[in-house]
């Protein structure tokens, strides 16, 4: 009798396509080479999704052979242990490792919440721009098809779960500037990478979580144009791409994405 074998189980990535938490993950997951399958939702719809493999309301979540992983940085981390030597994202050196740590954790906690709330200010009340991208993403088509009639449950909810206020987007504006002059600063000295001279979790969780703000041409989903944006928003994206931590995390898509 002919042998059979089975297939080990690919990871599968439960994703919100635009969120730049979920580009963080996929993108780590392709730096090491994993394949795995990017399961996609669109917000609020993919409650259903990360409950049934996770008990959360959040994404990214990482479905593996042996656990489940639900933040950005566990799915770094376990990926970088299946990593060769060469595509390693945590330095080996232990005072590197923490300083790369250290960045990327205040980078998720501040940088990435500020650049999504100030995106959201903008794209929130533009729903012909959401469904036109979000038909895109391959997500599924009944989450397509309710959208239109859910659209104003689900901007509710976003506003109450990113607690957006009338000053949210100058607050939130002021956060990302202040992140931007802060990498500024540390690239200063001419070194090409945030901890010096490799590439490392730390660049790529500022250029992933700069997406935002950004708008990268080499994102892992296609997002609006230029031309497409609210003028003060394409204005001020302009404006950041052009700033020394803009340039820096847009040479991160064109070097390592």
């Amino acid at each position: 009798m002919k042998a059979t074998y089975l297939r080990p189980m690919q990871p599968r990535l439960i994703t919100i396509p635009i969120s730049h938490y979920c580009e963080k993950a996929r993108w780590a997951l392709e730096h090491a080479g994993i394949a795995y399958l990017d399961e996609r939702h669109l917000q609020i719809f993919h409650y259903l999704a990360t409950y049934r493999a996770a008990r959360t309301d959040s994404v990214p979540v990482l479905v593996t052979p042996s656990k489940v992983l639900t933040e950005s940085r566990d799915i770094l981390h376990w990926a970088d242990e299946q990593s060769p030597a060469d595509k390693k994202l945590y330095p080996a050196d232990k005072g590197l490792r923490g300083e790369t740590e250290r960045l990327e954790r205040s980078l998720d906690e501040g940088f990435g919440v500020a650049g999504r709330l100030w995106m959201y200010t903008f794209l929130l009340d533009d729903i012909p721009l959401i469904l036109r991208y979000s038909k895109k993403h391959a997500v599924p088509w009944l989450e397509l098809k309710a959208l239109p009639l859910a659209f104003p449950f689900v901007k509710r909810h976003i506003h109450e779960i990113l607690g957006l206020t009338a000053t949210s987007r100058e607050d939130s504006r002021a956060l990302v500037a202040r992140t931007f002059d802060e990498v500024a600063e540390r690239l200063r000295d001419g070194r090409p990478y945030l901890t010096g001279d490799r590439f490392t979790a730390a660049d790529l969780t500022f250029a992933a979580l700069s997406a935002s703000v950004l708008l990268p041409e080499k994102y892992g989903v296609e997002l609006p144009k230029l031309d497409e944006l609210p003028r003060e928003m394409r204005d001020q994206v302009v404006e950041w791409r052009a700033h020394p931590a803009g340039r820096h995390a847009l040479r991160m898509y064109e070097r390592h994405r």
